[in-house]
Formats: C-alpha cells, sequence, structure tokens
C-alpha cells in the first residue's frame, strides 16, 4: 500500500480542516463571522445574506429585498433582533435570522454596515410627484396636518442619522413604499412611540408613491460626508 508523500498529506490535512471549520463552529455554538453569515450562512440555520441582498449589498428591488449596503450598523442590527424576538413582522426574514445569535446579529450588522453606499439608478418620478415629495421631505406639512419633515428625522438629504433614523436616499422604491403602506395600517409598529406611524397615516397612497419614487432616485451618501 502507498501513502501519499508529507507534503501532499499535510495540504489534505489543511482541506478537511477549512471544510470541517465551519461545521465544527456549528457543532459547538461558535460565534460565525459577519463575512460567514453574509456569504455562507452561520452552518446553524441561517441561510446566506446575499442571497436575497446581493454581495454588494444592494438588494433586489423586484423581490422587496431592501439595500442594506452602508446603512447604519445599529439600525440593522436593532431590527434583526426585533424580526428574531417576533416583536416585528417578516414573514421572509423570520426563518433566516432565527438561529443568529446576538453576537452573530451585531457582527453581520457591522459587515454590512461598513460597505460603500450602492449608487442609485432609479429614475425620479415626474415632475409634479417629486415636488409633492420634495415639499415632504424639506418642509412636511406642520400648519396643515402635524406632519413633520422627512429631514427633521432621518437627515440633510434623508440620509440617515446613527442608529435612530435609516437612511433613505437610494432606498429601492419598492421597499420604501412597502414599509410606509406597513406603519400606515400598523403592520410595522416597532419605532419609538408609533412616530412613523402617525406620520404615514397622514398620508396620501400619492404621496406614499411620490415619497417612496423620488427618495429611490436620491445619492446614498453616509451621513458623514455632510
Amino acid at each position: 500500500m502507498s501513502f501519499p508523500r508529507a507534503g501532499a498529506l499535510t495540504a489534505l490535512l489543511a482541506l478537511a480542516t477549512l471544510v470541517a471549520g465551519p461545521l465544527a463552529a456549528a457543532e459547538d455554538g461558535a460565534t460565525a463571522s459577519g463575512e460567514q453569515i453574509a456569504t455562507a450562512g452561520n452552518g446553524k440555520g441561517s441561510a446566506p445574506c446575499m442571497s436575497c441582498h446581493g454581495a454588494d449589498g444592494s438588494g433586489n428591488a423586484a423581490g422587496g429585498f431592501p439595500v442594506i449596503a452602508g446603512q447604519d450598523a445599529g439600525y440593522m442590527a436593532r431590527q434583526l433582533t426585533l424580526i428574531r424576538e417576533g416583536k416585528r413582522t417578516s414573514p421572509v426574514m423570520a426563518p433566516i435570522v432565527g438561529s443568529l445569535t446576538d453576537d452573530e446579529i451585531q457582527a453581520v450588522s457591522a459587515y454590512y454596515g461598513a460597505m460603500p453606499k450602492v449608487a442609485s439608478s432609479a429614475e425620479p418620478p415626474a415632475e409634479d410627484a417629486a415636488a409633492v415629495a420634495l415639499a415632504l421631505v424639506q418642509d412636511g406639512d406642520w400648519p396643515g396636518r402635524d406632519l413633520p419633515a422627512c429631514n427633521r428625522c432621518h437627515g440633510p438629504g434623508a440620509r440617515g442619522v446613527d442608529a435612530s433614523f435609516p437612511g433613505l436616499a437610494g432606498q429601492h422604491a419598492s421597499y420604501l413604499k412597502s414599509q410606509l403602506e406597513a406603519f400606515r395600517d400598523g403592520t410595522r409598529k416597532t419605532d419609538p412611540g408609533d412616530l412613523m406611524g402617525t406620520v404615514a397615516r397622514k398620508l396620501t397612497d400619492d404621496e406614499i408613491a411620490a415619497l417612496s419614487g423620488w427618495l429611490a432616485a436620491q445619492p446614498a451618501v453616509r451621513p458623514e460626508a455632510n
């Protein structure tokens, strides 16, 4: 019987270690890295994030999967935790985040949060709709409906403010629209003091469509670039 040479045997052992590593991590409960979770899952039931959100975190407008690249890590971690705990309804995300530990949620959120923002390719809405959206974003309708401007909470250009308010600029219009409708209908109600629910219930269907389309076409820039 012949045996492999020492160099070949070392290479085989190294390959076996690489293959077995994620399995061993899953068996002993070790925390998967953010990159591993994003590209291959955590080995404990969580599917790879990139299968829906893409390798660059750009999401999928047709599928309703949001852009997550460059979003605040703290905000993403909170949303994933809310979904895992059943406090935020998401039939698609719930089984994916169900096996993630707190550390893994923090890790994958940091991984996507560190990614560069994705340039938007969305076309702006028609001139009339754009004017409606711009007025709501910059001024709101405080005298008429006690409706604050979007920028008042989400920051200049709706780029986001730390973990409290997510960046909206450059997000897919389909996702923005679905979330505004969810806040309005009460199917999403995890924001402090029902702030977004109060806002969304004052918006008409046309205003939601205008806002979603206009925000989607705006440059996605990190808040610290201001």
